[in-house]
């Protein structure tokens, strides 16, 4: 029976390109499980977009001599581009910017207010004395008066993840020119978290299958729940929707709040723009459906608790209760799937630090799949897990072109050339039969993996068909049965029934090389669909254009099956998949990358 599975994709910031390990959180995780699913017969959402509200890309406007909106489409474009360069196959991937984001915001605020679950609050605000600008919390940094980290932020201290205010750091600092800020009284709207911590409380008791980082992180938090500011002084983002406060120029939703809105309007974007406008009830109105948010570890308390605060509040579902509003009763997380970190030399990537490999130089020296691959097995599934350019040439070597190219090349040129089409098999034999059993049977145990979000497991699944096909060749030798073409033909057969299956496995990790081996197959058509950055129209911004990543992922395309190869299908001969990288690249990477001990 079909689900509707919502992906739900975190939010890359419209200030700068992604960098690998960006991608390694959000981008490729999120992807190879809403690929599989898809390959299972399930109805898959996968919406995201450009986070582009909020200081951060005021001061990257300012830095270009830009304005926000521009600033916004610059690096939007980028984004887009090395998204679709790296196959995420996204239905939809917009932006914040968008006027549909803006009215459904102010919806959600709007049900959240009539509720009473956000509270107007007089508090001390951080102004630059030299600018006269508003200091977001984010950028107030200074030692944290609970545990004594140094680098705490104004919102939140990283080292014990509790909330803070700006003016309770000790020594604060502005980030951005070091200066000690000035506070200020300043009214602003608070989501009151604390009137949640009963219904967040039940609803985190039922989640014990979660990762235990999530669970345990999230529910460290529920102990001291504190309202929390929705609104700031900035010009830039969705304007509050309230007399005496729309027409305030300094008077804005606070980024984070309107970002973790962008799952919910991105799918009213979606069934706006496929013509039936209430297709997203499907995934959010309906009780069976499954949703799914996949982030970086730092993003956990977003999505784990506000999030699901956000929702039980429009919902009417909050400690004090409510009505639902405009959208109805609302679908809450059903997981929460966090990556930890990838990082180099036990450091985070850090663009101003030069630490930073961006995807759009990885792509033009490697290509997507070897990098999708290296995120699914090596990379910060359950751990942080450092890069290195030896790991990615081994794995890249031995993995890819070694085990799985060879395995493809040797069978299908021996088929070709001996035959020029899929050969008939003729009395199989124990060998036989074993391997292709084993190939079937891990299908079960593969889709079981990707089912939870196991990667590494489910990869490592499927290249252990392909190692006992590479063993099987080895030990058939079909190469020297030229006196006996009936048994070469079953042993080939046998061959390319296991390259068919495998390549089946390993579609939603390497969907690029997939449809090579599908064709070399003899298979016609699509396999796996690829998203196509397309130009549209701001539905709501007359004039307004939007490029936006989406793409037609349904039709005859890979399932998740095995499927009985065609004997007599003509076989093209096959060019290899992964080309082998010099070893001593190993040493220090290309030489447009830092150096990674």
């Amino acid at each position: 029976m079909s689900t509707s599975v919502l992906t739900a994709v975190a939010w890359p910031y419209a200030n700068g390109p992604r960098h690998i390990g960006h991608v390694s959180g959000f981008g490729v995780p999120s992807d190879v499980f809403s690929r599989y699913q898809r390959m299972a017969g399930n109805r898959v959402l996968m919406v995201s977009g450009t986070d582009e509200h909020g200081t951060p890309i005021t001061v990257q406007a300012d830095n270009e001599g830009l304005t926000p909106q521009q600033t916004a489409d610059k690096y939007t474009r980028q984004i887009d581009e090395d998204l679709r360069g790296l196959g995420l196959s996204y239905d939809l991937f917009t932006r914040t910017s968008t006027g549909n984001h803006a009215e459904v915001t102010q919806q959600i605020f709007l049900a959240l207010n009539r509720n009473g679950y956000v509270v107007p609050k007089t508090t001390r605000g951080a102004i630059s004395p030299s600018t006269g600008r508003t200091l977001p919390d984010r950028y107030v940094e200074g030692t944290c008066p609970i545990c004594g980290y140094e680098f705490a932020r104004g919102d939140q201290c990283d080292n014990c993840g509790n909330q803070l205010d700006a003016a309770e750091l000790i020594n604060p600092h502005s980030r951005i020119n070091g200066e000690t800020p000035k506070f200020v009284e300043t009214e602003h709207y608070f989501l009151d978290l604390p009137a949640f911590t009963k219904t967040l409380g039940d609803w985190l008791s039922t989640k014990n299958d979660w990762r235990p980082n999530v669970l345990n992180f999230t529910k460290n938090l529920i102990d001291d729940m504190r309202p929390r500011p929705i609104t700031r002084d900035l010009d830039w983002g969705v304007k509050i929707p309230l007399d005496g406060w729309r027409d305030q120029s300094m008077k804005r939703f606070y980024v984070w709040f309107d970002a973790v809105i962008g799952y919910f309007s991105a799918s009213v974007e979606w069934a706006r723009r496929t013509g039936n406008p209430d297709a997203w009830q499907e995934w959010w109105n309906n009780a069976d459906a499954r949703s799914y948010y996949f982030m970086g570890k730092d993003n956990i308390t977003f999505h784990a608790q506000i999030w699901p605060a956000l929702l039980l509040g429009h919902n009417g579902e909050g400690d004090h209760g409510g009505q639902a509003g405009k959208y109805g009763k609302l679908h809450l997380p059903d997981e929460i799937v966090s990556s930890e970190f990838l990082t180099m030399s036990g450091s985070k990537f850090s663009t101003s630090r030069g630490t930073v490999i961006y995807v759009h130089d990885f792509l033009r020296e490697f290509g997507p799949d070897a990098l999708r691959y290296f995120i699914s097995v090596a990379g910060p599934e359950t751990q942080d897990t450092d890069f290195t350019w030896d790991e990615f040439v081994r794995r890249t070597n031995f993995e890819l072109a070694n085990e799985w190219g060879n395995l493809v090349n040797r069978s299908i040129s021996m088929a070709h050339k001996n035959v020029g089409a899929i050969p008939r098999p003729d009395a199989p034999t124990a060998a036989d039969e074993e391997l292709k059993e084993l190939s079937r049977k891990a299908f079960d145990v593969a889709g079981a993996h990707l089912g939870r979000s196991r990667f590494k497991a489910a990869a490592s699944e499927a290249m252990r068909v392909v190692t006992a096909a590479n063993r099987y060749l080895s030990d058939q030798e079909p190469w020297k049965l030229k006196d006996d073409p009936a048994r070469r033909d079953s042993v080939l057969h046998t061959a390319l029934q296991v390259v068919s299956d495998a390549n089946t496995l390993l579609t939603p990790f390497l969907p690029h090389s997939a449809q090579k081996v599908h064709e070399a197959l003899g298979g016609t058509g699509v396999w796996a669909a690829q998203p196509e950055l397309q130009e549209v129209e701001d539905l709501d911004i007359p004039g307004r254009i939007n490029p936006i990543l989406t793409g037609d992922y349904a039709g005859e395309q890979a399932k998740w099956e095995s499927r009985p190869i065609e004997v007599g299908r003509p076989l093209q001969k096959p060019t290899p998949l992964f080309t082998k990288l010099d070893p001593g690249l190993g040493e220090t990477g290309p030489d447009w990358a830092p150096i990674v001990k």
